[in-house]
This record gives C-alpha cells, sequence and structure tokens, in this order.
C-alpha cells in the first residue's frame, strides 16, 4: 500500500493543476502510478511526464532495447511497481525471455544476444559503478553512434529517477503482475 495517498483523479486536485493534470492524461492516457505521486508537487509530474515520454517515443532505442533497459533499472533498483509494468511491456513487444529471466535473478548475461548483454551490463555497471567501462563504452558507440548512447544513458536515468519515487512511496504491483524475488539486502 502506497505510503501517500494517490492523486489519480482531477477532484483531488485544485484547478490551478487542471492543465498539469490534463497533459499527463493526454501522453499516459492516466494519472497513476508515480505520477500518482509526483502530482503531490505542482508542475513536477508534468515536467517528468514529458521527459519520459520523449525517452520512450523520440528516442533511437528499439522497443525492445527500451523495455529491456527499463527492467535492468528496475531490477537494479528493486522497484516492483515499475518491474511488474515493463516487463508486461516487454514481453508485448517480443522481449526474449532468457533476457527478462537474467535481469529477474540477477544472472550472468554472457549467453544473451551481444544487444541484451551489453544494455544489461550497461545498466549494471551504471548503476553499480557509477560509470560504465571504456571498453563497454566504446563497443555501444560502434555498434550503435553516439545519439544512441546518450539516449540509452538517459532512459536510465529517467528511470532510476522513476524508481525511486516508486520505492520512496512504497507503489507496488498489482498481486497477479509479474513479481521481482523477495530478497534480502545488507
Amino acid at each position: 500500500m502506497p505510503r501517500i495517498s494517490l492523486i489519480t483523479d482531477k477532484s483531488q486536485i485544485g484547478a490551478e493543476q487542471y492543465a498539469e493534470y490534463d497533459r499527463i492524461v493526454e501522453i499516459l492516457h492516466r494519472v497513476g502510478g508515480p505520477f500518482g505521486v509526483l502530482m503531490h508537487s505542482p508542475g513536477l509530474a508534468q515536467k517528468v511526464c514529458e521527459a519520459g515520454a520523449w525517452v520512450r517515443l523520440n528516442s533511437t532505442l528499439s522497443q525492445v532495447e527500451r523495455e529491456l533497459t527499463i527492467i535492468a533499472v528496475a531490477r537494479e533498483k528493486d522497484a516492483a511497481f515499475e518491474w511488474a509494468s515493463h516487463v508486461r511491456t516487454g514481453r508485448s513487444v517480443g522481449l526474449r525471455e532468457e533476457a527478462i529471466e537474467a535481469v529477474r535473478n540477477r544472472a550472468d548475461v554472457s549467453g544473451l544476444e551481444p544487444d541484451e548483454r551489453d544494455i544489461v551490463t550497461f545498466v549494471r555497471q551504471l548503476l553499480r559503478n557509477n560509470r560504465v567501462e571504456q571498453s563497454l563504452f566504446d563497443e555501444l558507440i560502434q555498434r550503435h553512434g553516439v545519439r544512441w548512447l546518450v539516449e540509452l544513458a538517459a532512459t536510465v536515468g529517467q528511470y532510476q529517477y522513476i524508481s525511486a519515487i516508486n520505492t520512496t512511496f512504497d507503489l507496488q504491483p498489482a498481486a497477479d503482475a509479474d513479481q521481482l524475488p523477495i530478497e534480502t539486502r545488507v
């Protein structure tokens, strides 16, 4: 259960936030999840939503690459709400089960397809070490180009941000959603 009440209906806000609410509905078709939290800070939800929409809709990453990136971030951050949503989306766009399971289980990725392996490794290095090894950086530039790599890093940043909101306010997926393993971190 969320730690605060989520703003999901226009009746919960003042008229000064109606345009923001309407813009989020225009982009996402509803206000919910992390945006139900972000609406508590007038103006913030719209800015985050618009940045996220750009990453999702205008990026040179394919849908599969983007969804793999998002679930890898969600897994590194143990963001169950985001994981469940994007595993479902990933499957719908053709994300392979082998990649999903490697991310879910924090398993070795050496047996994955090169792009799958490198995206998961990129996310893990960036979020665990706050940097990406030069060899991986160079390989991704050579294979995909600078713009693609900028957009990969931006996607990681966007969903790290969203994961922070989800975990801070304890947003949880529906009971019947794809779940992350329960672990104890030390």
